[in-house]
Parts: C-alpha cells; structure tokens; sequence
C-alpha cells in the first residue's frame, strides 16, 4: 500500500496495490473525489468537477 495526503483535509489515505493512475478515489474523512496522479511516489489531487452538459 502507498500512503497518500488528501490535497483538501490532509488526512492519510492507503492507496491498493492495485490502484492505477486516472484511478478516482474518494477520501473516506472529507468525501471529495481524487484522482491518482502517480503511483512511484503515490500523488493525488482534486479530481475535475464534470462538466453537466444540458444538451447545448
């Protein structure tokens, strides 16, 4: 497992040994979506917000 800082409470967050990078995870303290940005070392950030799209 890779230990990783939630970006938004900072909260530790173990990453599985079959996490892959593009991987959204959900920090289980603060609930924001992160997405796996590397795994050597283990990064995460803020996973972009989708876009509603309204039929425009």
């Amino acid at each position: 497992m890779n230990p990783v800082n939630c970006p938004e409470c900072e909260a530790q967050i173990d990453l599985e040994a079959t996490t892959e990078v593009g991987e959204i995870i959900v920090c289980p303290d603060c609930g924001v979506d992160l997405e796996v940005t590397a795994l050597d070392p283990a990064a995460v950030q803020l996973a972009p917000m989708e876009q509603e799209d309204w039929g425009e």
